[in-house]
């Protein structure tokens, strides 16, 4: 926990962790709109599409298990600029790849090394007070959730008016300057922590089966992030198709349209502060289930269709981002002395669900078509939602049984 005594995070260190996570995590998701473009100059089938998605999103839930833990073990600074330094030769392998091996080992690495930014947010939450701590986390989560949402629409852009090779290598330099950036400007962070590596490993095991709040806030984002996954991946496919007809161009503007969502991180951060992550994650689930409802009306006219998607679209994005934002608040709680090792978990618990998603949503969409992949996506966060009723029942409980003593 952090010391009551101690000086709160400044604004210029949150703007900072805020704009060098979102540059990060912005690597993860340069290719999922241009899905089409990479499959076809590296030789994937329609089928096997999903995997340029899913196979960064298992190099990063990897990163997760393996690299974040070490968080807790070793100086942060240096463990955030190696993963830096890692990413950015990854992405220059992914910027000249001319095969699918090839590009798909590049997607692996960078999502191994962009947990980085996994490591930045639990710097944030212990530079923090408590009493604001989640309004922190949920500024620095913020400029996370814009480098997602942004990263989409840019790499159409760029690859629109040079192509996506282009996309990667400007990644590259992009991430050595935010790593030397961070390098210039981070505090030294020594972890008390003296335990061995596979000690740190087999602890991971334990918090999972000795913290409940942290397995039902990944059950959670897990059906979220499946969703977000699933319709980012078969979205900016069925948008390039017969119906819609939309260059990279109108992908990228399709994708920055979405970014509106990413306000619901800051105010699901202040519900947090106040007591109400509760009800407030219900809210966030059910917006994942009607951001796949919506587009199911399927109006006959093309623009009010594309209208109903731009929609569905916040939707989805303001619920993932509000979730998020409150899985972080609740597992941040539980102690400084383990909070990187937490984050791991909980990120790579939802980001199995993410790659499951991807994976699931390709395949659903290459064989059954749109109808069928939004059904797909509909299930994860209605599952979550389902879950949910059980954690609502025991709190109702609760109350019932103080209110008689």
């Amino acid at each position: 926990m952090s010391n009551p005594a101690q000086d709160d995070i400044s604004p210029g260190m949150v703007l900072l962790l805020a704009a060098a996570t979102g540059l990060i995590v912005a690597n993860l998701y340069y290719a999922q709109t241009l899905v089409g473009p990479i499959s076809a100059a590296t030789g994937l089938s329609p089928q096997a599409a999903g995997l340029i998605v899913t196979l960064t999103q298992i190099g990063y839930t990897l990163g997760l298990l393996f690299v974040v833990p070490l968080g807790d073990l070793l100086e942060n600074r240096r463990l955030i600029v190696a993963g830096l330094l890692f990413t950015s030769a990854m992405l220059v392998l992914a910027a000249f790849s001319t095969s699918a091996w090839m590009f798909l080992s590049a997607a692996l690495g960078i999502g191994l090394g962009s947990v980085a930014a996994q490591i930045i947010v639990p710097f944030a939450a212990h530079l923090s007070k408590e009493a604001t701590r989640g309004h922190t986390v949920g500024k620095v989560v913020s400029g996370l959730l814009l480098g997602i949402m942004l990263a989409r629409p840019a790499a159409s852009l760029i690859a629109d008016a040079s192509n996506w090779h282009v996309v990667f290598g400007g990644a590259a330099v992009l991430v050595l300057a935010v790593a030397l950036v961070l390098r210039a400007k981070l505090p030294l962070r020594v972890p008390t922590a003296t335990i061995s590596y596979p000690a740190l490993m087999a602890s991971l095991w334990h918090l999972f089966l000795r913290t409940p709040v942290l397995r039902r806030r990944a059950a959670y984002h897990a059906g979220l992030f499946g969703s977000f996954s699933l319709f980012w991946t078969v979205t900016p496919l069925m948008l390039a198709g017969p119906q819609f007809h939309l260059s990279q161009t109108g992908i990228a503007v399709f994708a920055l349209v979405g970014m509106a969502g990413a306000v619901a991180s800051p105010v699901a951060g202040r519900l947090a502060d106040a007591g109400h992550t509760l009800m407030a994650t219900a809210a966030a689930l059910a917006l994942g289930v009607v951001g796949f409802a919506l587009p199911m009306v399927a109006p006959e006219s093309r623009n009010l269709a594309l209208a109903m998607l731009v929609i569905a679209s916040i939707v989805l994005d303001m619920g993932v981002a509000a979730n998020l934002v409150l899985g972080q608040r609740a597992i941040f709680s539980l102690g400084a002395e383990v909070r990187s090792r937490l984050n791991g978990v909980y990120f790579a618990l939802f980001f199995a669900g993410g790659a499951l998603g991807s994976a699931l949503g390709g395949w659903m969409y290459a064989t059954h078509g749109w109808h069928a992949a939004l059904l797909t996506g509909m299930a994860f966060p209605g599952l979550a939602l389902l879950y949910w009723l059980t954690e609502y029942a025991a709190h109702s409980s609760a109350l019932n049984a103080g209110v008689k003593i």
